[in-house]
């Protein structure tokens, strides 16, 4: 059953687990993630950047999201992931998307809050959820890079204003973590995010989990985290699937039967990762 952000994530805070979402690329990725979801029973969110929508096609993408009300009977959310043309949320919204990402993280404090305003005047009236985030991580996500040095943590006392005045549903913290894999062994300031849940009362959001041990993503769901981004994880899975496949069978040619290692990996993935969130039977 399709939820709102807003519900599906409320119940995580409450209930001290968090929600996994996923990046999703094409049928096969959705599929995979639904169908693991539903067999552990979790909660999910599956998320899509400005890329995947353009690469997916607009209407391909709602209309699956559309099939998934006839065959999953678990919380499933689609999510915009990282938007930042406040113009392309609104249509998105217009056909049917219900919770989303603008991330103007990389304009001044005041910017931010006035184009976060912006998107959630638009999207209280549709009932639309919206996450934005303070602070910027380091690493590439869709066509974003920001290098490390320019990576920003989040504030906890410009959190608690930052809430109060644009009035979002979850917040995405800087707190050490990065898009993509890590190059060194990561080191997230769990002190500082345990600040900001002490100043901000909505759920708070975790980017940048491919690649973080377990324990370390546990200790920021035990301090407020209630939504764990996975992307690249995901990716790679699928790409040494598809890759083992083709590799070992150079004759094949039906995506039919090509995918299922690519499948068999990301399920691996996707299992654990709810595990790791402490979701499973939840759904």
């Amino acid at each position: 059953m399709i939820t709102s952000r807003s519900t599906i994530l409320l119940e995580a805070q409450s209930k001290g687990y968090a929600v996994p979402a996923f990046n999703i690329h094409n049928l096969e990725t959705m599929k995979t993630v639904l169908e693991t979801a539903q067999e552990l029973r979790s909660p999910v969110m599956i998320a899509a950047t400005p890329s995947t929508v353009s690469y997916m096609g607009e209407e391909f993408l709602i209309s699956m999201m559309e099939a998934t009300k006839k065959r999953y009977d678990i919380p499933i959310c689609f999510h915009l992931d990282h938007h930042e043309k406040v113009i392309d949320i609104k249509a998105l919204i217009d056909s049917g998307i219900h919770s989303v990402m603008i991330d103007a993280s990389h304009h001044d404090f005041e910017e931010n809050i006035r184009i976060v305003r912006e998107v959630v005047n638009y999207a209280s009236s549709f009932g639309v959820a919206v996450e934005a985030e303070l602070g910027r991580l380091s690493g590439v996500e869709d066509d974003l890079e920001v290098d490390e040095k320019d990576q920003i943590y989040t504030n906890p006392a410009q959190a608690k204003e930052f809430v109060s005045r644009t009035g979002i549903d979850s917040l995405a913290v800087a707190i050490g973590t990065a898009h993509g894999l890590y190059k060194g062994e990561p080191k997230l300031d769990i002190e500082r995010l345990s600040a900001i849940q002490r100043e901000v009362d909505i759920p708070l959001v975790l980017h940048g989990a491919s690649g973080l041990p377990d324990e370390l993503v546990q200790k920021t769901i035990k301090s407020g985290i209630c939504k764990v981004n996975i992307a690249t994880e995901l990716k790679i899975a699928f790409a040494n699937g598809l890759r083992g496949y083709l590799k070992e069978h150079p004759d094949a040619n039906d995506p039919r039967y090509y995918f299922k290692d690519a499948v068999r990996e990301m399920k691996i993935v996707v299992a654990d990762k709810i595990k790791m969130c402490g979701s499973m039977n939840r759904g």
